[in-house]
């Protein structure tokens, strides 16, 4: 069977992947709370044997003792980082990993930025990106820097533009907001907004969301585009003499002025 994969809402605004092939075992991506997935676990009949952690942050990995002490067994994947805790398995940019249950292999790409030890798991056509890459946005610097965080994000953008994004939370129509700050008069991002927002109207995720989709209407992969670099200028108050420069004053722009 084909990989399946299914948001876990979690907290206000996290989504958990469950990734499985309908028989009987299945993994999950970035567990901030343990709860929501034993639950969705029984409902479905389904034994954890996985977990991919994409970076240290609670909302992120507070679910892990939880879910390995209801699942002796369980590997725990993630980057090479002392904050968190009980990792079986360290991953580095290039390995693979083929959790117990799934015929899918993915490929790690360390991506980081938003922290400083960030990764994100690839394969069957799908992107597991944390909070590097949001829908139409991207996550804030914390431990990372600017200039990393604008190279992982131009390697996510020459990945095929089919690749679905699976970004860990539902901030799209904000970030579409500020989107449109940049490019008012884009007609692409007005026609994603009215999408999005008719998603959320009815309480459907807005993720995942094609590559390509991210490359017309998600401003910090749109670096290089005349109209973007204008209004980075704007805010900068300067000229910017390169992508990763536009970058950071559209980072800076939304953490100042629009978050």
């Amino acid at each position: 069977m084909m990989l399946q994969v299914h948001p876990i809402p979690a907290f206000d605004d996290n989504y958990i992947w469950l990734l499985t092939e309908g028989v009987g075992t299945a993994a999950v991506v970035d567990p901030g709370d343990a709860e929501p997935v034993i639950e969705t676990l029984r409902a479905d009949g389904l034994t954890l044997t996985a977990v991919l952690v994409t970076h240290h942050h609670q909302d992120h990995i507070g679910g892990l003792a939880e879910l390995l002490a209801a699942f002796p067994a369980l590997r725990i994947y993630g980057p090479d980082d002392r904050r968190i805790p009980l990792l079986t398995d360290h991953l580095r940019e290039g390995d693979s990993l083929q959790p117990a249950g799934l015929s899918t292999a993915f490929s790690i790409m360390e991506t980081p930025g938003h922290t400083a030890t960030h990764i994100a798991c690839l394969g069957a056509g799908r992107l597991f990106c944390g909070d590097t890459l949001f829908a139409a946005g991207c996550g804030r610097v914390f431990d990372g820097t600017f200039e990393q965080l604008a190279h992982s994000l131009e390697r996510i953008a020459a990945l095929p533009g089919e690749t679905l994004c699976h970004c860990a939370h539902e901030y799209t129509l904000a970030n579409l907001g500020f989107a449109r700050w940049v490019e008012p008069d884009s007609a692409a991002l007005a026609a994603r907004i009215l999408a999005d927002q008719q998603r959320r109207d009815l309480d459907q995720p807005t993720v995942p969301s094609r590559l390509d989709l991210e490359r017309a209407t998600n401003p910090f992969l749109r670096t290089r585009e005349p109209g973007v670099i204008a209004a980075a200028e704007g805010f900068a108050g300067r000229s910017l003499g390169s992508s990763a420069e536009v970058f950071t004053a559209l980072r800076r722009w939304k953490d100042e002025r629009y978050d």
